[in-house]
């Protein structure tokens, strides 16, 4: 199998394997796929889309691609939000302590900004002494002591995600409904919530323009 053929194929309108997919995601990990074939890939994608089994097979493996944590010994339901991104979304810095407040745990993996948004990470970073780099036991930690953490992801965590996260941003290939939903995804599968809500902003400043795609 090599990257080359996928990309080709991709290219072509043809659906990837559950296999094809994660030789891509293991490949781009660990080195042996290269920035320039994954933003091939990546536009080849953009061009041509991701149907349903394809997003399903590729959350898969960015989910595999690291760790998973574990929120079972806090021994309550622990939720996570996550927003598809839009001009003036700080949903999260209101709702995750307002949740808390009222007795939910909310445990959260945020990103950075893409494209022409801000991230919720780039907004806390502005808080004197916030701290976004937290390591996953200290993550639960903080979750179980008081109620609420917001974080970036770990190198462990989805480290397929937060690699594809930037190179998207560099490469224009950010507004595609498939790989937004798998970067949301793979992120909170991987963040041990039981239970998630979707904010997906539409509209002229969102990456998701109409009522259609934000439901697919």
């Amino acid at each position: 199998m090599r990257a080359v053929d996928l990309i080709a194929a991709k290219r072509d309108g043809r659906r990837l394997t559950a296999d094809e997919l994660r030789f891509l995601v293991d490949g781009y990990v660990a080195g042996r796929v290269g920035d320039d074939q994954m933003a091939a890939w990546l536009m080849a994608v953009v061009w041509r889309g991701l149907d349903d089994t394809e997003v399903d097979a590729l959350c898969a493996a960015m989910v595999d691609s690291g760790d998973v944590v574990d929120l079972a010994p806090l021994g309550r339901t622990v939720v996570d939000k996550h927003s598809t991104g839009g001009v003036g979304d700080k949903v999260t810095l209101a709702l995750a302590p307002l949740v808390a407040a009222c007795g939910v745990p909310v445990a959260k993996m945020s990103g950075r900004g893409l494209g022409h948004t801000g991230g919720t990470l780039d907004k806390l970073e502005a808080v004197p002494g916030y701290r976004i780099d937290l390591a996953i036991p200290a993550f639960v930690r903080q979750v179980d002591a008081v109620g609420c953490a917001v974080v970036a992801q770990t190198d462990r965590l989805v480290p397929a995600d937060r690699l594809l996260y930037a190179l998207r941003d560099a490469t224009a290939t950010v507004p595609e409904p498939g790989l937004i939903a798998t970067s949301v995804m793979s992120k909170k599968l991987a963040a041990g919530a039981g239970a998630i809500v979707l904010d997906v902003k539409v509209g002229q400043g969102a990456f998701v323009r109409t009522e259609a795609e934000g439901r697919r």
